[in-house]
Order: C-alpha cells, then sequence, then structure tokens
C-alpha cells in the first residue's frame, strides 16, 4: 500500500508485509527491484467470453513485469496461465461484517436466564407441591397433633399444613429462607425432600446462567452463517470485482454459492473495485463484502466496529507469480517459514501494539442461552416420581394407623378407615378437628363411669368441644343392692 506522505519517490512510496516480504526475499537471493502499480488495479480475472486476462495476471503474460508481488490467492484458472511460487500465507474466504450492537438492557432481562416454559413449569410445580402437601398432611394421622401438650386428654387435634401455611411452606423453602413449618409424617417428609432438591437444581441452575447472562455481551445478529445470507435478501453482498473470490463463487459448484452469485449477478452494484470500497460499504451498514481472510484479519485489527461472520468458506494460499524467478523465491520462502521470519512480519503488520483493535475477541460473538426443558427437565421428572412416593407413603401410614387403632377398639378395619378418612375431610381447610377419643380398659376399670373434668372439656370459640364419653354397663338391680 501508498505511504501518507506524497512527496515520496520510487520504492519508498510503497509500505507493508508483501513490501517487507519482498524486500527480506531479494536481500536473501541477491536481486534488485522497481515496484509500480498496475493501471487497472486488479489482481487479475479472465474474461470467460474473450479469455483476456487483466491486472497483475495480465502484466506477467505480457512480460511487462518480472514478478507480481501481491497477496495474489492461487487458483486453478491463474496458475494455468502463469507459475505460482510456494505459498507463503494459507486462507479462505471470510464474511466481512459490522460488528451487531449490543442488545439493550431490559427490565426484566433477570427472568432471561430460564426459558418461559420453565418459568410456567416452576409455577405449576410450586402449586402442586402446595396442594399436595395439605392433602397428605390431611390424610396421613401422624400430622394430627395434640396443640396443649400439657393436657394429655385435650380432646383436639390440630394439623398445622392448612392451605395457606401449605403455600407458605413452599414458597419460603423455594426462596431458601427458614421456616417454622417442619413435616412430622414420612410422607409429608418425602414430599419435603423432594421439593428441597427440586429448588436446590433449580436456583442453582438459574444463578450459574444468571452469571453468564450478566457477564455476556449479547448481540443483535441478523447473519451468523453463509446459509443464512444466502436465504435472505435485505442485506446486500458482493466481491471485489475481477478477484479470485468472484471467480470462486461464478464457478463453485455448491447450491448455496450458486445461489449467492445469482444474486449478485443479478445486481452488479454490489460489487466493489477495491478494498477500500468494499470496507467503506460494510460500515455504512446492510452490506456483507466477501473477501480473503488475511485483509479481512487485517482490516478488523484496525477496525473494533468490523466483525467476521461464520468461519471461512474455503482453503486456498497466497503466491507470487514470477515465471523466470519461480524456483528460487519458492527456495527462500521455504527458509523463510522454517525461520518464523514470515510469522515475525505477519506479527508487525497484524498484531503490532498502538494498531489493532482492543476488541477482546468481539469478533467472537458469546452467547449464553436460556436452559429449557431439555436441559433441567428431569429436575421435575425427579419432583413427580417423589410426590407419587410420598402419597403412596400416606397411604401405609393411614392404612397402618387405622389396622392398629382397629385391633385397640376390636373393630372392623373398613369401619376405622372410613371413621379416619371422615375425620381428614370434614373439616377441610380448618387446622382442629375433634379428636378420637379411645377408651383404654387400663385408664378405666370396669365398672366405673367415665366423668370428664373440668380441664378435659376445652373451649374454643365459645363452642363446647365434642367428647365421646363411655358409660359403665349398670343395672338397676346393681344399683338396689348397693
Amino acid at each position: 500500500m501508498l505511504k501518507a506522505d506524497r512527496n515520496l519517490t520510487g520504492n519508498d512510496r510503497f509500505e507493508g508485509f508483501c513490501i517487507d516480504l519482498l524486500k527480506t526475499i531479494a536481500d536473501l537471493i541477491g536481486f534488485s527491484y522497481e515496484l509500480y502499480i498496475v493501471p487497472d488495479k486488479k489482481f487479475g480475472a479472465e474474461n470467460t467470453t474473450t479469455g483476456e486476462w487483466n491486472g497483475l495476471v495480465r502484466e506477467i503474460i505480457d512480460k511487462n513485469a518480472d514478478l507480481a508481488m501481491a497477496p495474489m490467492t492461487i487458483n486453478y484458472a491463474r496458475e494455468s496461465v502463469i507459475d505460482f511460487t510456494k505459498p507463503f500465507m494459507n486462507l479462505g474466504i471470510g464474511i466481512l461484517f459490522k460488528l451487531p450492537k449490543s442488545m439493550p438492557s431490559r427490565l426484566f432481562s433477570f427472568m432471561s436466564p430460564l426459558a418461559v416454559d420453565i418459568w410456567l413449569y416452576v409455577l405449576a410445580a410450586y402449586a402442586l407441591v402446595s396442594c399436595c402437601m395439605f392433602i397428605v398432611a390431611r390424610f396421613t394421622p401422624y400430622e394430627w397433633q395434640n396443640p396443649h401438650p400439657c393436657v394429655s386428654d385435650s380432646g383436639v387435634m390440630e394439623n398445622q399444613f392448612s392451605l395457606a401455611n401449605s403455600f407458605w411452606f413452599t414458597i419460603v423453602t423455594l426462596m431458601h429462607q427458614g421456616c417454622d413449618l417442619n413435616p412430622k409424617a414420612t410422607s409429608t417428609r418425602i414430599i419435603g425432600a423432594m421439593w428441597w432438591f427440586f429448588t436446590l437444581i433449580m436456583i442453582s441452575s438459574y444463578t450459574a446462567n444468571l452469571a453468564a447472562f450478566l457477564t455476556v455481551e449479547r448481540m443483535i445478529t441478523p447473519i451468523e452463517s453463509v446459509e443464512d445470507l444466502a436465504e435472505q435478501n435485505k442485506i446486500a453482498y458482493g466481491t471485489l470485482e475481477g478477484g479470485s473470490t468472484m471467480t470462486f463463487f461464478r464457478d463453485s459448484k455448491i447450491e448455496t454459492y450458486q445461489k449467492m452469485w445469482r444474486f449478485m449477478e443479478n445486481r452488479p452494484s454490489v460489487f466493489v473495485t477495491d478494498y477500500e470500497e468494499g470496507v467503506k460499504r460494510v460500515l455504512e451498514g446492510n452490506y456483507a463484502f466477501l473477501m480473503e481472510s488475511t485483509i479481512l484479519d487485517y482490516r478488523m485489527q484496525r477496525d473494533c466496529n468490523l466483525t467476521q461472520v461464520g468461519g471461512m468458506l474455503d482453503s486456498k494460499g497466497n503466491g507470487t507469480d514470477c515465471s523466470p524467478w519461480r524456483d528460487k523465491i519458492s527456495l527462500a520462502i521455504l527458509d523463510l517459514q522454517e525461520k518464523g521470519v514470515i510469522q515475525m512480519l505477519y506479527n508487525k503488520w497484524w498484531k503490532s501494539s498502538g494498531v489493532s483493535c482492543a476488541r477482546e475477541d468481539k469478533n467472537k460473538e458469546g452467547k449464553a442461552n436460556s436452559l429449557g426443558v431439555g436441559n433441567i427437565g428431569g429436575v421435575f421428572v425427579v419432583l413427580l416420581c417423589g410426590l407419587a412416593v410420598a402419597v403412596v407413603a400416606a397411604i401405609v401410614e393411614f392404612f397402618w394407623n387405622s389396622r392398629k387403632h382397629a385391633q385397640t377398639e376390636r373393630q372392623s378395619l373398613c369401619s376405622e378407615m372410613a371413621e379416619e378418612l371422615r375425620f381428614a375431610v370434614k373439616c377441610r381447610a380448618s387446622r382442629q378437628r375433634p379428636a378420637l377419643r379411645r377408651q383404654c380398659s387400663k385408664c378405666i376399670p370396669p365398672g366405673a363411669t367415665y366423668v370428664p373434668a373440668a380441664l378435659e372439656v376445652p373451649q374454643e370459640n365459645g363452642i363446647m368441644q365434642m367428647i365421646e364419653m363411655r358409660k359403665s354397663p349398670l343395672t338397676y338391680e346393681s344399683a338396689g343392692d348397693s
């Protein structure tokens, strides 16, 4: 490329990677040279109608120049008419695009780590577990406790898991806060344990993904690959006119590239005459420039508003075309590659401090995806399995308690289970129910009359609690004998 100082003449007018490489090769082999710019400023492409070449290739064919020092891509058409050296750099075709704008912060961005369906499933799980806790707690006899421990025969049984308390228990544990409600029955403890495990996984997943959403810069990217570019028509795209990239799309047999060539062929305005024009159109927006990756990287390092979309479309090399000097220059290039000189020159012009963009890999667009059912759906399955086990445990507890009382009272198991079930459901949302007062033969001697004491008849809200009393089988004859 030309230096900014217009007062320079001769070879001093030029600078760049290729110029430094040419100087190094000339010193190594031992020859002098004089640089000039071709009139049409093109690398060289064949006219498919006339078969004529232009640009640097034409200068070599006409023997106006002995050597073409430029980042020329080695391809079949050029190699068939001129001799190339060994490639001094490998490259491919990339897509230069304007760096997308950062996604604006949203008021409810804290909900982004989880997908919408996951939020709905969590809400449904919260309601399901709360209702299941309420039903199972009323069903199992071990959640009914004496509210007055000092009065052994209070006549009232209390259940701490009312409907409101059940919803409170689940929301408090979901938020990882302390709760004064503690399940006592095995079935309710299973529900609590499964819900705690569920909340552990959900909160951990949410926290981890939230950190990614807060640290990864979100971009609004209209295209992410060459396929996206080919399937749309809102963003124009083009190549350097008469270059190897244009030839690549013109001669390609791949359907995607053929479709892109038809798009460009029908819109001649998408082609540019030089790289400066292509970069300018990219910065203006709504345009993607298809160019060689080496020049693409060079432009990106000097402008933080540019980025590369997708990967490279092909793989090839850059070389110099020099028919009489091919073998000597090829050996010199191999020697410089082995010594690391070419890599040093690359670092000088692509990565030197003060001229490169400190983008911190902005071209590698980070993306944190929302967690979906496929990521954490298993925890919902575990929760449902836990609820099923809890229901089975509640049934076993209910059956075992009814069987024990049936044997004590010498009643049938079915009648005892029906009585227990009636007391479990008749109070609806109430936290209290009358206790089933069962008399033990060790407590009241045979023939004695049971008379409740005043303390044994508790009053609550002005209503006398129902107490089951059992009289001794006294007869008038036995009373008269006394």
